[in-house]
């Protein structure tokens, strides 16, 4: 069955609120089997509203809206619903005496323009709202399926789950599922990624692959479709071990598992402990190690170093290189890391130093340029790095960059 989801809100073509319903309605029905192959966000007017639901009609089997059933002028949805599928509007009883029973527990009084929310089409199946007033309604014609939902999103998720998910059930069975899995990577562009793997997504069908950038690198989302979460997952298996064999040193998770909780456990099971030195991040890779319970396991302490000065007093690094060669450069990156493992008598040592911006780069330095080390036993690994993005997206970058090169020095040397 093919669904689309119509969200409605002027709000939400302002950017005043973040459209989440679409998102969690996708993820629900994915999970129930069912292929949501649009989405569509529409303001609050009358004519466009009716376009919009009369072409995703036309396209899909099921269309799914939430917003518009509220008491105001702009809550027109069951409206345009209504018209579209030829019904009359009517008060509907039970919501009636419902929402008059809410008011009295609130102590409120009601006014004229709440019979919105429980006027609905005549001969639509009614979902009760249990968070809420405004009723949900289910209208039907030759197959084509209208479903109304409310917006504000604990209302519609309630309903999505208390009624729609019983009625779809109902109505057509949960014949298929849809799994997806995600292989998080980093070191590897989209480009250069997609070229590794060209001809597997070339060659999709079952399971799909889909390439998408996010902050912390490139994912790689395999989706597989089956009678079974079982059969999904093998299906997904299969698709998986053949991409770790082109890539698989690229890939540091699965899933929502972040760099930082992939280095700390290996820190901690090989036994190890980093101290950070850092400057233009300012303590981020620090906040991103500690913030997972039990940190003082594996960090054993961290310096914000932004002057010369601090650098020279606590990390050593050498009075003359920084005249000769600026605090941004591979050495002092090398230095800091080095500097801060002897003073923390840890196992590993980071430096990061870089111009983070908007200001302070030049030709010779732009913004974004970062260097990064790392400290160790089997010695010190520097790399020049050019990140893009605003401030904070540079400095996060550079944490990530210095996570993943952290993980590959571990993993590399196994126990140090």
């Amino acid at each position: 069955m093919i669904v689309e989801i119509v969200t409605t809100g002027s709000e939400l073509l302002l950017g005043q609120i973040v459209n989440t319903n679409a998102a969690y309605m996708s993820s629900r029905l994915n999970d129930l089997g069912f292929d949501v192959l649009y989405q569509t966000t529409v303001g609050d007017n009358h004519d466009r509203m009716k376009a919009v639901l009369e072409h995703a009609l036309s396209r899909a089997d099921i269309v799914i809206t939430s917003g518009g059933l509220g008491p105001t002028q702009g809550d027109i949805t069951k409206e345009v619903s209504a018209e579209i599928f030829g019904r009359k509007m009517k008060v509907h009883e039970e919501s009636k005496r419902r929402m008059e029973e809410k008011f009295i527990q609130r102590h409120v009084t009601w006014t004229e323009n709440n019979m919105r929310q429980v006027i609905l089409p005549e001969g639509a199946e009614v979902f009760l709202n249990y968070n809420g007033i405004a009723s949900g309604v289910v209208l039907e014609n030759n197959g084509k399926y209208l479903i109304n939902l409310p917006g504000p999103p604990s209302e519609m998720k309630d309903m999505f789950e208390r009624s729609l998910k019983p009625f779809l059930k109902r109505k057509f069975g949960f014949k298929h599922v849809i799994v997806s899995k995600v292989l998080n990577t980093m070191g590897l562009g989209e480009s250069l990624l997609e070229t590794k793997i060209k001809d597997l997504i070339l060659a999709q069908s079952n399971p799909t692959l889909a390439l998408l950038i996010r902050p912390a690198g490139v994912i790689i989302r395999i989706t597989a479709k089956a009678d079974t979460r079982e059969q999904a997952e093998i299906l997904i298996e299969e698709m998986e071990a053949k991409i770790r064999e082109r890539v698989g040193k690229y890939i540091y998770s699965i899933d929502d598992e972040k760099m930082e909780q992939v280095v700390a456990k290996l820190l901690k099971d090989n036994c190890l402990k980093v101290a950070c030195a850092e400057s233009c991040t300012g303590g981020m890779l620090s906040q991103r190690l500690t913030s997972i319970p039990g940190s003082s396991a594996y960090l054993d302490g961290s310096v914000v170093t932004y002057s010369n000065d601090v650098k020279m007093k606590f990390l050593c690094v050498d009075e003359n290189l920084l005249k000769s060669k600026g605090a941004v450069c591979a050495e002092v990156a090398g230095q800091m890391a080095e500097g801060i493992m002897q003073l923390m008598e840890a196992n590993l040592g980071i430096g990061i130093t870089g111009i983070a911006g908007p200001t302070g780069g030049s030709k010779e330095k732009p913004v974004g340029l970062v260097y990064i080390a790392v400290a160790g036993k089997y010695g010190t690994k520097v790399t020049e790095n050019y990140f893009s993005g605003e401030r904070d997206q540079i400095r996060y970058r550079a944490t990530q960059q210095a996570l993943s090169m952290l993980r590959h020095y571990i993993m590399e040397h196994d126990k140090l």
